[in-house]
């Protein structure tokens, strides 16, 4: 099959799922990077009273899959408050998180 047949509309592209990656994993904070080719985003994970946190997923893209995802997002994004209402921002854009309650002690 040529790329032109793979890519062409109707075709199927099968993908597998493993156990491991079906499980997910938890992020509450992404750091964008990117250069001429491609955008980094790191998924991080940052735990309460903790003052460091870990990446927990790195994936690269191009910038093109990087417009498309985030075209995408927004898609879903539109999809989802016309069905459970509108996404209240807590925390204001570049504001880091803060979590409530005591800080953590060993």
């Amino acid at each position: 099959m040529t790329t032109e047949e793979e890519n062409a509309p109707g075709s199927q592209l099968n993908i597998e799922l493993s156990e491991d990656m079906a499980e997910g994993v938890y992020s509450n904070l992404v750091m964008i990077a990117h250069s001429p080719e491609e955008f980094i985003l790191d998924f991080i994970r940052v735990m309460p009273g903790v003052p460091k946190a870990r990446v927990k997923s790195r994936i690269i893209i191009t910038p093109q899959h990087a417009r498309r995802l985030a075209a995408a997002l927004m898609d879903n994004i539109e999809r989802f408050e016309r069905t459970h209402g509108e996404i209240i921002e807590r925390t204001p854009p570049g504001q880091p998180i803060q979590f409530g309650g005591p800080s953590g002690e060993a």
